[in-house]
């Protein structure tokens, strides 16, 4: 499931149960549950979506915290095997003694995964000294030599063009320090 789709979903189930509380009439917190016809009880307390630290995307599980057990049983029973997005749920309690203590650390932040293209982009396109570029071109020279040794020790006749642009004068953007 990705994002969009549980951005749209959130925004769904929102939509819908503020409806619902409108509709009763009553002054109470618009995330609700009627437990079997019986009064409305509120829904978690909180709940977290877990996403990988390098890109952001789900990892596909979350947790839910209840505010009294009793709901929280009923709701494990009614969604367990539950299909969604062509996903079957599995829902199961977990006591309190098995949960980690951080695990509701950061909940209420979005997380922003780093930009890696620009970052990237950056390290490729940063000025360069004199000497940073010499030692660029003798990296490229050094792997243009084993790459000839390749070809010739595989019994290949070719002839490899030279490179160009061998003894550059410096580049043009240079970073001079300031004193």
């Amino acid at each position: 499931m990705g994002v969009k789709a549980k951005k749209a979903m959130k925004k769904k189930l929102k939509k819908g149960s503020s409806q619902l509380s409108a509709a009763s009439g009553k002054d109470e917190s618009a995330d609700f549950l009627p437990l079997e016809g019986g009064p409305g009880r509120k829904l978690p307390r909180s709940e977290t979506l877990e996403n990988t630290a390098k890109t952001g995307k789900s990892k596909h599980f979350g947790f839910i915290e209840f505010e009294s057990p009793e709901v929280a049983k009923i709701v494990s029973e009614c969604m367990h095997n539950y299909l969604m997005f062509e996903h079957m749920l599995q829902v199961h309690l977990i006591p309190p003694e098995r949960v980690h203590p951080k695990l509701w650390k950061g909940v209420n932040r979005w997380y922003k995964p780093l930009d890696w293209v620009q970052i990237e982009r950056k390290r490729h396109n940063k000025e360069r000294t004199l000497e940073e570029n010499k030692k660029m071109v003798e990296g490229i020279l050094k792997r243009d030599q084993r790459r000839r040794k390749r070809i010739e020790a595989a019994g290949i006749d070719y002839e490899c063009p030279e490179i160009v642009g061998i003894n550059q004068p410096g580049p043009k953007k240079i970073r001079f320090e300031e004193e």
